[in-house]
């Protein structure tokens, strides 16, 4: 039994012994230990397009992909990866209950227009054009110009929402 479980794992093997079954075999139990680590750390890891996902989207691909290359200890690397989704979970709970946690991590919301009227000064702080902010008006919220618009922020995801006028 140690015989097969060696051929099809390679708990001892590295980046330049492992064979393509260990690597196929590997690939299928990092697959379902991704899946447990993406429901431990919840439904908007893969939903949400802040900066703080997208790091999580990042890290914990590149920090799996070498437990099925074997450049780094097999089980070292996945508990390295539970490590990075419970900081992942414990920071979102933080960010919840405290303000300032909740800025640091995923940013802030801008006020990019108001009342029908730019906001110059943010728009130029953003480095966003009124070529951009028109953009977002077509595109997010199905206006033409800003006169049609009481509000225009760009969200903390980067995407740019817009609160029509009430007709």
């Amino acid at each position: 039994m140690p015989d097969l479980f060696d051929f099809l794992f390679g708990p001892h093997a590295d980046s330049h012994t492992i064979t393509a079954v260990q690597m196929t075999t590997r690939a299928v139990l990092v697959f379902f230990a991704a899946l447990g680590l993406l429901r431990l750390s919840g439904p908007r890891t893969f939903g949400g397009s802040t900066a703080f996902d997208m790091v999580v989207k990042i890290m914990l691909g590149a920090i799996l992909s070498r437990a099925v290359a074997a450049a780094s200890p097999f089980w070292g690397t996945l508990l390295a990866g539970l490590a990075f989704v419970l900081l992942h979970r414990g920071l979102a709970w933080a960010s919840y209950h405290f303000d300032w946690v909740g800025k640091l991590v995923k940013g802030q919301v801008y006020v990019l227009a108001e009342k029908g009227q730019p906001n110059p000064e943010q728009l130029r702080q953003l480095k966003l054009t009124d070529k951009d902010l028109h953009e977002g008006l077509h595109e997010n919220g199905n206006v033409a110009s800003l006169a049609d618009t009481e509000a225009v922020y760009l969200e903390r995801d980067g995407s740019i929402s817009v609160v029509k006028k009430e007709k």
